[in-house]
This record gives C-alpha cells, structure tokens and sequence, in this order.
C-alpha cells in the first residue's frame, strides 16, 4: 500500500496555506479599492491623450467664448459619463480577485471532471491498456468533492449579488422600465435567471459526485468480489453517466462561461471547452502516474502506457485547435456584429494571452509529441504537459477575464495564490486518496491485458 509522505502533504498544505493567505488578502485589497482609486486609473492610462486634449482646448478656447451655455452642458455630460465610466473600472478592479479565483476553480474543477470522464470512457469501452491507470485515475477524482463543495459556496455567493461577474444579474436588467433593461438578455430569461441557474449548476455538481462516488465503491469492491456483479455496476453507472456528463458539461459551459457574455453565442463553445479541459486532464493523469512510478509504486506501468497517454494528449491538442480554428474563422469570416464582439475584446485587450495560447496548445505538442520515441521518454512529456497545462489556463483565463475585469487585467498575487491554493488541494486530495486503496484494481477482468500490454 502506498503511503502518503510527510513531505509531499506538508507541500501540499505549505501550497494552500500560502495560497489561501494570498487570496484572503486579493479580496481584502479589492473591497477596499474606492472609486477615486478607479479614476486615478483612468487618468495614468488617459495621461498622454489627456495632456493633447487640454492643449487642443486651450487653443481654441478664443474661438469658443460665445457658447459657454453648450459647453457647459457637455461639461456636464462628460462628466456623468466619465463618472459612470469610473464606476464600470471600479467594478472591474473589485471583480478581480473572484475572477482569479474563479479562473482557477473552474480550471482544476474542469481537470477532475474530465478525468472522472475519461475513466468512465475507459470503463465503457472495456479498454484492456489503461486498467492499470485505474486507481490513478480514481485518486485524482477524489478532488471533485473538494472543489464542488467551494464551486457551491462560489455560486451561491454570485446568486446573493456578491460579486458583478454575471452582468445579466445585474438590477434592472429584465425590467423594461429600468435604465438598465438589456432586451436581448431579456429575451433568454428562460434559460438566464437566477433560481434556474442556481439549481441547474447544483444539478450539475451532484450528478458527477454522484457518479464519482458510486464508481470508487464498486471499483474496490471488485479487489475482493468472487464474481463481476461490482463490475457490472460499475460499468452501467458509467454508461449513464456519460450520457449525463455530455449534456451537463455542455450546459455547464454556457451557464458558467458563456453565460459572462451574455449577448455573445457559439454552437461549437461546449465541444471547445471539452477539448480544452481534456487535454489538460490527460497531461495530469500523465504526470500523476509519471511521479509515482518513479517512486516506484506503480511497477505494472510500462512504457507503452506512458506512450498512449502522450498520444492522448498529442492527439487532443490537434483536436482543441481545430476547434478554436473553427469557432475563430466562422464567426470572424461571417463578421456578425453579436458574434465578432467576443474577439475583439480579447484581439484589443488580451492580443498576447490569446494567440499565444495556439503557440503553446498547439505548436508545441506538434514539436514536441510527434515522434513516437519522445512519448516514451517521461520527461519530454513533463516538459511538453507543463506547457499544455500552462496554455490552457491561459485558454480559461481568456475565457473568463475579458468579460469580467475588461482591460484591468494582470497576473499577479491574486492569480498565483488561487493557482496555489488549488494545486495543494488536487496534491492533498489525489495522494491521500491513493493510500486508502490497493495501486492496482485487481478486481477487473482484463487486468491481465492492461498488465502485459505493448505497443
């Protein structure tokens, strides 16, 4: 049995300790922004069109005495739209620190999930090469309950208006006698409203624990079952799990992401969002099985399983770009004015985040995963999963910033303390979980294949 090192849980709890410390003070720091801090912003960033602007007005301030009246009116429309304008950063600003947390979050939340799918994928196809992986696997789902129930507490915070990262939350908004009635999100209040969105994501968390929970009991089970009732059980919770997983996922992408740009849709967004979460799923089951071979606890994985997830995550790299390239080009290439607004928030504000992400999601695994030796080799495929799972942080990070802090955006300690905090999480939550079961799932019936498998 495996046990979990002092060292590695001590890691683990440094992680979150910091991490949480970090992200006390982000929230600490953004309530206490004011609305002179957001108009201070606005001017250092304005400086140098500020200083032409005055000096255009002071020479052509003969020219202008007889319309005092009109200017002074438009002083003061300026000045009510600059004051709502500062009011919109001041939003922003105090948005950052749930937008970083949220990032994180929803990023090592997606992980789990999609390797909690990939399992029940592996169980459903009676896949023969990755019983051996099984238990990995099963560890790192165990973070699905720790990040779930912080998910719950984060969507019950956003449903009490406790943050401003959903606009269509915003007062007003499906009043048609409010400033603030928005009659395009007004026509989706079927779907956008409060109570629905709440329950349909509480849905959605307690059908993948759910799952998550029943699959991890039978699955020990089989270790000692003189028959294959616990397999069997497990293989048809899979199968319907799946087919809840494929609707869920999709919805939870629109309800959780797509749902921060309201007025923005894309058919193809719920496959996009799935590809980007299971290649970063897969390069950490990759990594996880990679760490505890090397300490030796994981004898029964050979080479030839390495290579299969190296062209897992070689071969969901292609796919996540042909989907960005699609989703990209069609609306770019239709130039619809409700559709083209998504990128161009991210082309003016995150031009470097966002295609540098392709570079790093796409250009690399290409270099690095082609050849078939090199995914043999664990640390080309360390070096090439840091990277992939650098690229697709930046991926949820470009998802989700844009709509919510606009142009205010850095990567800071707000960010890296989220990072950390739920890195220690997964570490504490995947190795504890390993040392409560046997390494090898004994119980199933093509073990035999998985163990002497080669490719």
């Amino acid at each position: 049995m495996y046990q979990f090192s002092g060292k590695l849980k001590t890691l683990a709890l440094a992680l979150m300790l910091i991490g949480a410390l970090g992200v006390v003070y982000s929230f600490y720091n953004g309530s206490n922004t004011t609305l002179e801090d957001a108009k201070e912003i606005i001017a250092n960033q304005h400086d140098t069109h500020g200083a032409a602007a005055v000096a255009t007005h002071a020479d052509d301030a003969h020219v202008e005495t007889t319309h005092d009246e009109t200017q002074r009116t438009e002083h003061a429309a300026d000045t009510h739209e600059n004051d709502e304008h500062a009011e919109h950063v001041l939003h922003q600003l105090q948005n950052r620190p749930w937008s970083a947390f949220y990032v994180a979050l929803f990023f090592f939340l997606g992980i789990t999930l999609l390797v909690l799918a990939f399992y029940a994928i592996q169980r459903v196809a009676q896949a023969g090469w990755s019983i051996v992986l099984f238990r990995v696997m099963e560890a790192i789902t165990a973070n699905l309950h720790y990040v779930s129930v912080i998910m719950l507490f984060f969507l019950i915070a956003t449903f009490m208006h406790m943050n401003h990262l959903f606009p269509w939350m915003a007062e007003g908004i499906f009043d048609p006698e409010s400033a603030n009635f928005d009659p395009i999100v007004d026509a989706k209040k079927m779907w956008l409203n409060t109570p629905g969105w709440l329950m349909r994501s509480i849905g959605y968390l307690a059908i993948w624990n759910l799952y998550r929970f029943i699959v991890r009991k039978s699955s020990i089970a089989e270790d000692t079952a003189k028959d294959i009732k616990a397999y069997k059980k497990s293989y048809h919770a899979s199968v319907v799990f799946l087919v809840l997983f494929m609707i869920t996922e999709s919805m939870m992408s629109w309800d959780w992401i797509m749902g921060l740009d309201p007025h923005w849709f894309s058919t193809l967004f719920g496959w996009y969002v799935l590809a980007s979460l299971l290649v970063s799923a897969i390069t950490v089951i990759a990594f996880v099985t990679i760490y505890l071979r090397a300490k030796g606890h994981l004898p029964f994985v050979n080479d030839s399983h390495l290579h299969d997830l190296a062209k897992y995550m070689f071969g969901f790299s292609i796919f996540w770009t042909y989907l960005w390239f699609a989703q990209f080009m069609l609306i770019w290439y239709a130039d619809m004015s409700e559709e083209t607004v998504y990128f161009i928030a991210r082309f003016e504000d995150y031009k470097l985040p966002f295609l540098g992400m392709v570079v790093m999601n796409f250009v690399f695994p290409i270099l690095l995963l082609m050849n078939s030796d090199f995914k043999r080799v664990p640390w080309f495929i360390v070096i090439g999963g840091l990277v992939i799972l650098a690229g697709h942080y930046i991926d949820i990070f470009v998802m989700i910033m844009p709509s919510t802090v606009g142009d205010q955006w850095f990567f800071g300690i707000p960010e890296i303390s989220a990072l950390l905090f739920f890195l220690g999480l997964f570490i504490y939550a995947t190795f504890s979980s390993f040392a409560k079961a046997a390494p090898l799932a004994k119980g199933n019936p093509f073990l035999h294949e998985s163990e002497h498998f080669q490719y």
